[in-house]
């Protein structure tokens, strides 16, 4: 059974090693023990069941509390196993900021790294290009480049109607 612990954010890999510490010193039946990268607040913890779970959290400095709710691997297998082959953010890809310190600016990426699992981009919003380096998992895409001419408004296409008149016939 996996269950959901929360704890103080910012305090996910101290108490995963407290965690692991007590379980191996008192035999608990506890399999593992994580913090998946982009959880905040919470850590994951695999035991024989909820006594073994408890037992292996109780009391310690930090944690919260377990959540009442069990969840199935298939649920976080996702968070646990990142797949470099899944990656699709591409070169000239728009994509939003989704970690701080730059949570919610839009950018453009100029280069992918899939083998650190990184994507530089350059902040749009910045007067000045600046380059950024981050975790792919702190962007989303929003936009690709190809699509961009799909995506203006049609008033701008406007030009060459009739609407005006013409030039150079007198």
């Amino acid at each position: 059974m996996i269950f959901i612990i929360k704890v103080t954010t910012n305090k996910e890999e101290k108490v995963v090693e407290m965690i692991a510490d007590r379980a191996a010193k008192k035999n608990i039946e506890v399999y593992s023990v994580s913090r998946p990268h982009g959880l905040r607040g919470y850590i994951l913890l695999e035991a024989e069941n909820r006594e073994s779970a408890e037992e292996a959290a109780f009391n310690l400095q930090y944690v919260k509390g377990i959540i009442g709710k069990t969840i199935e691997y298939e649920e976080v297998q996702n968070m646990l196993e990142p797949s470099v082959e899944a990656i699709s953010i591409e070169e000239g890809d728009i994509v939003e900021l989704i970690a701080e310190p730059f949570k919610k600016e839009k950018a453009k990426v100029t280069r992918v790294d899939k083998q650190k699992e990184e994507v530089t981009v350059s902040l749009l919003g910045a007067v000045v290009p600046l380059p950024v380096t981050v975790k792919l998992d702190n962007v989303r895409v929003i936009r690709r480049e190809e699509n961009e001419n799909e995506e203006e408004p049609e008033e701008d296409h406007q030009f060459g109607h009739g609407d005006g008149p013409a030039i150079g016939g007198i």
